[in-house]
């Protein structure tokens, strides 16, 4: 179905065609050429990270993560329940256990308080969900770790471009991992990175990575022949892939600006339902700097959800509902603890409305959904 207003529509800086042809003229697309090191050294620069290596997928950089962590049968890493079913299902492919743990309700983020009461002896890493761009409460969550000897890996998928407490998402844990996703702000149609702030980390990384070979001492001259030395998979993008992200990541602070104006033009016009306790609005702390990477609402109730969604399409409104909780998916259920409840994941699950975001959503648009929107949630 064509929307009048599309969910998302992938922005073009006007450097990728240029940067691919480049690529091209290089003579070498395979990963980790020169606009994979490009892309990397400019998230080390500019986001204060230690190492970065580019992956297929934001999903790999997880699977990364886990496979540096040695999980084995009964290693439980907590979770929340309220995120994309990677988070969980990286844990389960690398030996471990998921433990889904409730969201604050302002923030939607994993909740510190519920993390500590989560932790046992068998617990090895907590994965803090930076939702929306905004950021976790990584003081908190690193407090935790240093207390209890265990790892913490953000999950930045939405997160680039946004910090918290003046430090970048991703670059607070021992490792972070990014996506670069078409839904995402800054987009090669499908990527990610793994962010290493652990430097002893780095080298058995590189070699898991090069599927489980030496391959990248190998071409810095440090051994004279590469092998199979440690698990691994094939895990780089190609440099086709690199040269359009490349482009995209120079331009952050455009996108991010024009996100940030429709982020704000929807605060303003939502004013109303507020007043009237019709709806939530996002919440970003003061010690937060997003990168408005989505624009969600919270209705009433579940009913109110799926009737004002339905209506939005019916008016060529492309608007989406965000999770389906993980803790009672078919799957997540295997690994859930009986009579564990986690409340408000299961009420924000029922009442998210996502509204359309992309740097180049003209005004009349979103005075379009602002207008219809309005219309349904107040039955006018």
């Amino acid at each position: 179905m064509a929307f009048q207003v599309p969910f998302n529509r992938p922005f073009q800086s006007g450097n990728e065609l240029e940067y691919i042809s480049e690529a091209i003229g290089q003579g070498d697309l395979s990963g980790d050429g020169d606009f994979s090191h490009r892309c990397a050294e400019l998230l080390k620069s500019r986001y204060g990270i230690h190492h970065v290596l580019l992956t297929p997928s934001c999903t790999a950089a997880l699977e990364l993560s886990f496979m540096l962590l040695d999980l084995s049968e009964g290693d439980e890493v907590i979770v929340p329940s309220f995120t994309f079913v990677t988070t969980a299902s990286a844990v389960v492919r690398a030996g471990g256990k998921p433990v889904f743990v409730d969201i604050r309700p302002d923030t939607l983020n994993l909740d510190p308080e519920l993390v500590e009461k989560a932790i046992t002896s068998n617990t090895k890493a907590i994965v803090p969900v930076h939702y929306a761009g905004v950021g976790c409460e990584m003081s908190a969550f690193n407090s935790l770790a240093q207390k209890n000897g265990l790892r913490i890996i953000e999950d930045a998928a939405q997160g680039v471009h946004a910090y918290c407490d003046g430090n970048a998402l991703g670059s607070m844990g021992d490792l972070g991992t990014y996506s670069f996703h078409q839904t995402k702000n800054f987009s090669c149609g499908e990527g990610g990175a793994l962010c290493i702030n652990d430097p002893f980390l780095v080298d058995r990384a590189e070699i898991l990575r090069e599927k489980g070979t030496n391959r990248r001492q190998f071409l810095s001259g440090q051994v004279d022949k590469y092998s199979w030395v440690d698990i691994g998979s094939s895990l780089l993008p190609s440099e086709l892939t690199s040269a359009f992200l490349y482009a995209q990541l120079q331009a952050a602070d455009e996108i991010t600006a024009k996100r940030k104006e429709i982020f704000n033009r929807y605060l303003d016009g939502f004013q109303s339902l507020v007043e009237d306790n019709l709806i939530q609005l996002p919440v970003i702390p003061e010690n937060c700097d997003s990168n408005y990477h989505l624009f969600h609402v919270l209705v009433r109730n579940s009913d109110t959800r799926d009737r004002v969604l339905e209506n939005l399409q019916e008016c060529g409104i492309h608007a989406v509902f965000h999770y389906v909780p993980l803790h009672l998916s078919k799957a997540g259920q295997k690994y859930q603890t009986a009579g564990n409840r986690l409340p408000v994941t299961e009420d924000v699950s029922g009442r998210l409305i996502r509204l359309p975001i992309y740097p180049d959503m003209t005004t009349d648009q979103q005075t379009l959904v602002v207008n219809e929107f309005t219309r349904l949630v107040t039955g006018d």
